[in-house]
């Protein structure tokens, strides 16, 4: 295998997170602090409160977005410590880039961004839409092609949110609209311009494995348990924030239930789908964040996780394959099915239908053209996109033992892989 060309910078991955965490170190030394101890009994307990109510919330989070969410892209038999290892390291990427822009646009003053807790969760939410954009291109992308994905999307997602949230004046706490509609479109986006009017073909090293897809569902229970907390962490303590988790609760169970109904259903032999229970089981989440902390029926939110669940398995079954085929649209993980289509349902079904559907447009006309625009940016050379066969295979980041001593048939793509690692 020819070496790449010698365009590519050598060890461009180490160099760009290099500068980016020395620019961040001065950043946080010149401008960022805590806020100063407060010497009233009152003002402390308050603090105290806010931390306590909020902290076990965050942990939970931090479960769903490190384990939950990395396991569930293990599904690629080949590429499980990529999956977990980028999704780690665009969590923590994309969440400091976010607390720099937050910090400057939103809590700059008198010189100084005074840092707590909640700014820190608002940076996690917009490192969500990262994550979950990146689905799109999972395995077909190299890590500086999504740290730069991550880099053009984050300001594009905080602008998004501010036009619907404070403009627009949408309640939506759950992020059906601002996150899952946002990130979905987005990375779609980048999918269709990165691979242009390409095709492409089904490759060997996608094709799930019962030991990757056991551990992709893994991921889907750690997700499901803990998705209450996603959705109300930012609503009103109190009643608001008790309907959130019962009303998430309840739209979960019914799209777990659901899945398995329709995947069945779908079966000539009647057995189940592991992606479609992987996905669908989540999808009542994602409809309902829109509409949690309001005051809908108990059926409501059963409807509402019945209905997301539908969509989701069959937009895994009929809508995916004809995307690729009219469109030629590449969608990896499926995220338009469990982001995208219960996120527009979700939309629909919120009580102020008119705003709601202002966000929505916001969400996705801003998304995609911001997605065309940033895919067009990732097919620079400089970015080291993997070739077709070595796609989906941690061999090309990863030292993998079992794999050293091993030559055969594939001896010249492991070569390559190390040539390329390299320039990487």
């Amino acid at each position: 295998m020819a070496v790449p060309p010698s365009t590519y910078p050598r060890r461009l991955l180490p160099l760009f997170l290099g500068l980016f965490q020395a620019a961040l170190l001065l950043f946080f030394a010149l401008f960022v602090t805590y806020d100063k101890s407060s010497a009233q009994v009152e003002d402390t307990s308050l603090v105290a409160n806010q931390v306590y109510s909020t902290f076990p919330f965050f942990q939970d989070i931090q479960v769903m977005l490190v384990v939950g969410l990395g396991l569930l892209l293990t599904f690629l038999p080949r590429y499980g410590f990529s999956s977990l290892t980028h999704n780690f390291l665009l969590l923590n990427f994309s969440m400091q880039w976010a607390l720099v822009l937050q910090g400057l646009l939103h809590h700059f003053h008198r010189g100084q961004i005074h840092l707590d807790l909640h700014k820190l969760l608002i940076s996690e939410f917009a490192a969500v839409t990262v994550l979950i954009s990146v689905g799109a291109i999972l395995g077909r992308a190299s890590p500086c092609q999504l740290l730069v994905m991550a880099t053009c999307e984050i300001p594009i997602y905080l602008a998004s949110e501010w036009v619907i949230v404070t403009c627009l004046g949408v309640l939506d706490v759950g992020g059906t609209i601002t996150i899952h509609i946002f990130s979905c479109y987005f990375g779609l986006g980048v999918s269709k311009a990165l691979f242009r009017t390409t095709q492409q073909p089904p490759h060997p090293k996608e094709t799930p494995t019962p030991s990757s897809d056991l551990m992709s569902l893994v991921g889907t229970l750690i997700l499901w348990v803990f998705w209450p907390s996603f959705v109300a962490v930012l609503c009103q303590p109190g009643d608001a924030q008790h309907r959130a988790i019962l009303n998430t609760l309840l739209a979960m169970s019914a799209s777990a239930i659901t899945t398995v109904v329709v995947s069945s259903l779908l079966e000539r032999d009647g057995k189940l789908s592991p992606g479609h229970l992987q996905n669908g089981s989540l999808a009542g989440g994602v409809a309902i964040g829109v509409v949690a902390d309001m005051a809908v029926p108990p059926v409501a939110a059963l409807a509402l996780g019945s209905l997301s669940a539908v969509l989701c398995v069959l937009g895994f079954r009929f809508l995916t394959p004809l995307l690729g085929r009219k469109l030629t649209l590449h969608d990896q993980c499926g995220i338009h099915n469990l982001h995208g289509l219960p996120g527009i349902l979700g939309a629909a079904a919120s009580v102020v239908a008119v705003l709601a559907a202002a966000g929505l447009a916001v969400a996705v006309g801003a998304s995609l053209l911001a997605g065309l625009l940033t895919g067009a940016a990732l097919r620079l050379p400089c970015l080291a996109r993997p070739p077709e066969r070595l796609c989906f295979d941690d061999s090309l980041y990863f030292k993998i033992q079992d794999q050293a001593g091993s030559a055969g048939p594939d001896s010249s793509a492991e070569e390559g892989a190390l040539a390329l690692k390299e320039q990487v």
